[in-house]
């Protein structure tokens, strides 16, 4: 049985940035039950939240943060390119508030110009349930890719430490429907994303950058427009309270301290720049500039504008 709301009618334009020569669209999923906040990011007590005061109301409510699941579509070089596809449809998941969703993403990604078919590169940032729902969907009884003229793109160290990795039963389902029928389409392809360094370009602008701790092998999505830069974190930063407090954690990182590592590298390259964070799990306004203050950092929120469908 669906978990989903009624759909709504899927609205003709989307919130997005434009960054120049390359647009970004937010394209909404859901957003996630109330208690994902605590049990996610159990540091990120209300205590914490308190410490910074500009978390509310926009991302935290009174007591707990507030997160979404999203994907981002961006229009650059010529390419229309998706970067993570959320929880998915009808997908048996042993989280409830996942399992079995019946929601309009698909209606709502078209309706900002990004029709399936017309998709060139699906960027998945890491292995993760959440971030691969929709490389599959149900036809009759076969998952078959969402894409199906798309390359899927993630980096190797993350292909091969889950190709090598014992999958309890609930990962192993994940695997079965939402990865490996790409992987058997041959339509996911491994990239080496170096260690260090600014990282590799994988179309017109858009760079995958490691962010090793919260998989092994996760990488953020960089973005260089003509007129601006933005990071699509993944789950380096899960919510804007990990900019006052870098050193909360997510329950699932693989390797704490390295999340930490990261984390502190993306943000003191972002801090004062300009710059724009796009958090994979931040709820709305989702965007936002980062700035040093009083020995920590904070997030300017930028909510985005309703952009048009994509040419």
């Amino acid at each position: 049985m669906s978990t989903a709301a009624p759909r709504p009618a899927a609205p003709a334009t989307s919130t997005g940035w434009s960054l120049g020569d390359i647009t970004v669209h937010r394209v909404d999923e859901i957003e996630l039950p109330r208690e994902t906040g605590p049990w996610l990011l159990p540091d990120a007590t209300e205590e914490v939240l308190d410490q910074a005061p500009w978390l509310r109301p926009d991302f935290a409510d009174a007591g707990v943060p507030r997160l979404a699941s999203h994907s981002f579509a961006v229009r650059a070089g010529g390419l229309r390119i998706v970067v993570d596809t959320g929880i998915g449809n009808a997908k048996p998941r042993a989280n409830p508030a996942w399992n079995g969703l019946d929601t309009d993403f698909l209606e709502r990604l078209t309706a900002a110009g990004f029709p399936p078919e017309s998709v060139d590169l699906v960027i998945t940032t890491h292995l993760h349930t959440d971030h691969v729902g929709w490389n599959t969907r149900l036809t009759g009884d076969d998952w078959v890719p969402t894409f199906p003229n798309a390359r899927y793109l993630t980096s190797r160290t993350e292909w091969d430490h889950w190709s090598t990795a014992e999958l309890d039963p609930a990962r192993a389902q994940m695997f079965r429907d939402s990865v490996h029928p790409v992987r058997d389409a041959g339509q996911y392809d491994p990239v080496d994303v170096p260690e260090r360094g600014p990282g590799v370009e994988v179309a017109p602008g858009v760079l995958l950058v490691p962010a090793p701790g919260h998989t092994p092998g996760q990488a953020a999505v960089e973005l260089r427009g003509g007129d601006r830069r933005a990071l699509i974190t993944g789950d380096s930063i899960h919510h804007p309270v990990q900019l006052s407090h870098p050193h909360v954690n997510s329950c699932v990182d693989t390797d704490p301290a390295g999340a930490v590592r990261t984390r502190a590298r993306l943000l003191d390259a972002l801090a004062d720049t300009g710059a724009l964070l796009l958090g994979t799990h931040f709820p709305q306004p989702t965007a936002g500039t980062v700035r040093r203050e009083d020995g920590r950092y904070r997030l300017l929120a930028e909510p985005g504008t309703a952009l048009p469908a994509a040419a």
